[in-house]
């Protein structure tokens, strides 16, 4: 063994603290962005926002709720303005108004500039809407305490998935509750509003609804069905529940209609589960007969070093070596921040620019688009254009859309060319809206008919883009 020397030549890529927080916002949503840097703003002095520039991005006209995109059929998203802010009420009443209601001490009920947040805080729960019931009624204590207990083991939709044996051994033996005793409650409870709470199953949920109706050969027949063919109704076998109940197509119908008008979930209404809402990042309007982007105002934090801070930095150079990094630090923020909406920018302009067919005639003329395609475009990495398109969201003319819903696989044609998969949703979404309902369309047959305008699609894939448009199967879609 000796000692050498060698020289060898190698490279590898260094992110620097620049280029991995530009990488990071990138990736952010607005939301997380806003929340990131107000971080900066509480441990950076030399960084500050510029004067009118709050901390909740809004944009009017083009709010949306979160969750599934907005769809050009529905047109969700275009319509009336949402702000998301709300206007604190600063000025001070000269003299007592002379109404006041519930949840509204010390304002008037015709001022339309009332606080929001406060008719928003003074939604009830479910279960503080079967309390205030329960405070009411002529129960002694023992007995309210027993409708309040099994009150508190309904779920969000107001059903109680335990059984009265179960919740009997969570009481202590002392309390000499028997069963009986939580039987009689749980009917107390479904004695309350709204009709069918306390509901053990779906099947006992509808039937308490239609009990709590007035008697009639409609409400009877419908009882009948719930409580005894239920599943037949589910499997839409129209002919066995006739043969079973000798009623006639008519009555059945009617009853069926009755059925469907009731609530499977009487809970839910009382859900205290907050709207959540996005503020898009961009906006697409039709300019001289050309679709163009433009970044969302209202989405961009206006940033900027602060002036007295930098000042001082400049008369005091080489004594401020904290404040030297703090600067540094500020500007790489305002730096990445612009470049982060300027990259979001190009990349929602070439989606534009490719899909600009769907902007003119909806998701039928969806055509098929990769990351790649866009991030050879743009001559990007096909990382960057995936962090982009990730909770970003483009509000249109047809509903707001996350970006990454301009992407999709294609399916092949008789002509050599491709559809996207969302043309293909569409065009299936348009034939189950148009199809005879005592005779809809199979999954066969649906593709069959796309082959015979060219487009070359499996049963089995029919069936999972039905199933991903929650269209129920051909068996439960039949009517009467």
């Amino acid at each position: 063994m000796k000692h050498s020397l060698q020289l060898k030549l190698s490279q590898h890529l260094t992110l620097t603290p620049q280029l991995q927080q530009s990488i990071k916002l990138l990736q952010l949503s607005t939301l997380e962005l806003n929340q990131e840097i107000e971080r900066f703003l509480l441990e950076n002095p030399m960084l500050e926002r510029e004067e009118g520039d709050g901390a909740e991005p809004s944009l009017a006209g083009y709010g949306a709720e979160a969750g599934p995109a907005s769809t050009p059929e529905t047109g969700e998203g275009s319509g009336e303005p949402r702000d998301e802010r709300t206007r604190d009420e600063d000025r001070a009443y000269d003299e007592t108004p002379e109404w006041s209601g519930s949840g509204s001490s010390g304002s008037n009920p015709d001022d339309e500039d009332a606080d929001f947040q406060e008719y928003q805080a003074a939604t009830t729960n479910l279960r503080d809407h079967l309390d205030q019931q329960v405070s009411l009624s002529p129960l002694s204590d023992r007995d309210r305490a027993l409708v309040r207990f099994v009150i508190e083991a309904l779920d969000d939709d107001g059903y109680l998935n335990q059984s009265l044996e179960d919740l009997l051994s969570l009481l202590p033996p002392e309390l000499e509750v028997d069963v009986e005793d939580l039987s009689i409650a749980l009917h107390q409870v479904q004695s309350l509003d709204p009709t069918g709470i306390g509901a053990r199953s779906p099947q006992e949920c509808l039937a308490l609804q239609l009990r709590a109706m007035s008697p009639g050969a409609c409400r009877d027949l419908a009882l009948e069905i719930v409580e005894q063919h239920l599943e037949l109704l589910a499997e839409r076998n129209f002919v066995r529940i006739k043969r079973a109940t000798g009623c006639s197509e008519d009555a059945l119908r009617n009853a069926q209609a009755l059925i469907c008008s009731l609530d499977p979930r009487p809970g839910l209404r009382y859900s205290d589960q907050e709207t959540r809402y996005v503020t898009p990042d961009v906006v697409v309007r039709k300019s001289r007969g050309r679709w163009t982007v433009s970044l969302n105002p209202d989405a961009m934090p206006k940033l900027r070093v602060n002036a007295l801070y930098a000042s001082i930095l400049q008369q005091n150079r080489g004594t401020g070596g904290a404040l030297t990094s703090q600067l540094q630090e500020a500007r790489w923020l305002i730096k990445n921040v612009q470049q982060r909406f300027d990259t979001i920018l190009r990349v929602s302009q070439a989606i534009v620019d490719q899909q600009r067919q769907f902007f003119d005639y909806g998701d039928v003329a969806m055509k098929p688009l990769t990351l790649r395609e866009i991030a050879e475009q743009l001559e990007l990495h096909e990382s960057t254009i995936s962090r982009v398109t990730t909770q970003k969201y483009m509000a249109t003319p047809r509903g707001v859309f996350e970006l990454k819903y301009f992407f999709g696989s294609h399916v092949a044609t008789d002509t050599g060319g491709a559809a996207s998969s969302t043309a293909i949703r569409a065009l299936i979404r348009q034939l189950v809206e148009a199809e005879d309902r005592k005779k809809p369309l199979s999954d066969s047959r649906i593709a069959e008919i796309l082959g015979q305008q060219g487009i070359v699609v499996a049963r089995r894939t029919i069936a999972k883009y039905r199933e991903s448009l929650n269209i129920p199967p051909v068996s439960q879609r039949k009517a009467i």
